[in-house]
């Protein structure tokens, strides 16, 4: 739009199967989202209206709502439901606090995407090879587009914690400082655009997908959670004593009752269930543990105040809204229905069956379908209209076969 029609208030309005559109371009069937296809209001928000520091021409991006034309918020919008479970837990007085943590990968162009990634040229004429975690040496080049992403951060008012190399070759992460939930998701929006923009000015390119590379660890998005009274702003999740709460318990008992039956959410992709399935402290289970990293709900040390559960499921291709969204909803019906969570598991663990997850897109859906809870939480528009995108791209994955399958089934009888 131009920046006249937006600062006059011209309406932007979009079809509703937009809101379906799958990530190869098709849309479901138009039962889906409503058999007309009419329009949904794009509604800015006026706190999320950022000029984008990275254009050599002026230009903004505004973060929108989608409203029906009624006036009321889609529920086929992901950044909608976010504010719908915000507003329940306002409700009962109280008011979650997150923070995410998102790896990526910073990969040389690949233009013959039948090729693996691989890293930059290095400043020896070399590509890293995976002995560069946690290093603070600048060998891999990568210092002036850092440079511009910090510089783009404090442009966009994205503050940050941390920011380090991580495990996988070329692959790195950030901990975006905590606060309410609907900033962080904005934020995380707006740092993975940002990212990936940069990166093409410097001749790069930045992967978000969950597991780019074999035999390399995946890149999560682990979503750090906990809940303040809004009158006095005191952690629920500890006691008076300093010590864990019952609201705590209920919180993981939720996390752990619904995190089946949302791994979906989490984990929306065919590639999500590479990180997951081939772990390096990628853990698909919903085990409870005190600072292991094996299971899929962590509570990190921490002090009475900053006491909190670290959700490890969701990986860097999860939507930051709905990966919160149903995260929070989870701890809230174990708040709500008082739920109990299994006894903690430390050092190495079996998972029971009854905590292990889906490890396909496949079985994922096939688990969400039959969710009531999901339907409960929000709503049978929002969940079948997911389903259904999601497996058209499923079946559109199941269309092509891999060079896997060639090279290796090929010669066999």
């Amino acid at each position: 739009m131009t920046a006249e029609g937006f600062l006059e208030g011209r309406r932007l309005q979009l079809a509703r199967g937009v809101m379906l559109q799958c990530i190869m371009g098709g849309y479901p069937p138009a039962r889906f989202y409503g058999s007309d296809d009419g329009d949904l209001a794009l509604v800015p928000d006026p706190a999320q209206i950022h000029r984008l520091p990275w254009s050599n021409h002026p230009r903004a991006l505004a973060i929108c709502d989608a409203h029906e034309l009624t006036g009321e918020s889609s529920n086929l919008s992901t950044r909608g439901q976010l504010k719908a479970v915000i507003a329940r837990y306002a409700a009962i007085g109280l008011a979650p606090v997150v923070a995410t943590e998102l790896e990526f990968f910073v990969f040389a162009p690949n233009t013959d995407s039948t090729q693996p990634f691989q890293p930059p040229t290095g400043l020896d004429g070399r590509r890293e090879e995976g002995h560069s975690a946690f290093s603070v040496s600048s060998n891999n080049g990568l210092r002036p587009f850092f440079r511009e992403v910090y510089e783009c951060m404090v442009a966009l008012g994205l503050p940050r914690d941390t920011f380090m190399h991580e495990m996988g070759v070329s692959q790195f992460e950030i901990n975006l400082l905590h606060g309410d939930p609907l900033l962080l998701a904005d934020q995380t929006l707006l740092f993975k655009h940002m990212l990936k923009e940069v990166a093409l000015k410097h001749g790069l390119i930045v992967v978000c997908m969950a597991k780019p590379l074999a035999h390399t660890p995946g890149s999560s998005m682990h979503i750090h959670q906990s809940i303040v009274e809004i009158d006095t702003g005191r952690n629920v999740f500890s006691d008076e004593t300093g010590q864990p709460s019952a609201t705590f318990r209920h919180f993981i008992g939720g996390q752990q009752a619904a995190m089946a039956d949302f791994t979906a959410l989490f984990a929306p992709n065919v590639n999500s269930y590479q990180r997951l399935c081939h772990p390096f402290a990628s853990p698909n289970n919903a085990c409870w543990s005190h600072d292991n990293r094996s299971a899929g709900l962590r509570i990190p040390a921490s002090s009475p105040v900053a006491r909190r559960v670290e959700n490890r499921l969701p990986g860097a291709d999860a939507n930051p809204y709905l990966a919160i969204a149903a995260s929070l909803a989870s701890g809230l019906y174990g708040i709500e229905h008082q739920l109990q969570p299994d006894e903690p598991i430390q050092g190495e663990f079996q998972v029971p069956d009854k905590l292990s997850l889906p490890c396909t897109l496949h079985a994922a859906l096939e688990r969400l379908k039959r969710s009531q809870l999901a339907m409960e939480l929000f709503g049978k528009e929002f969940i079948e209209g997911y389903i259904a995108s999601k497996t058209m791209e499923l079946t559109s994955f199941q269309d092509e076969i891999t060079p896997w399958e060639r090279r290796v089934l090929a010669a066999q009888a």
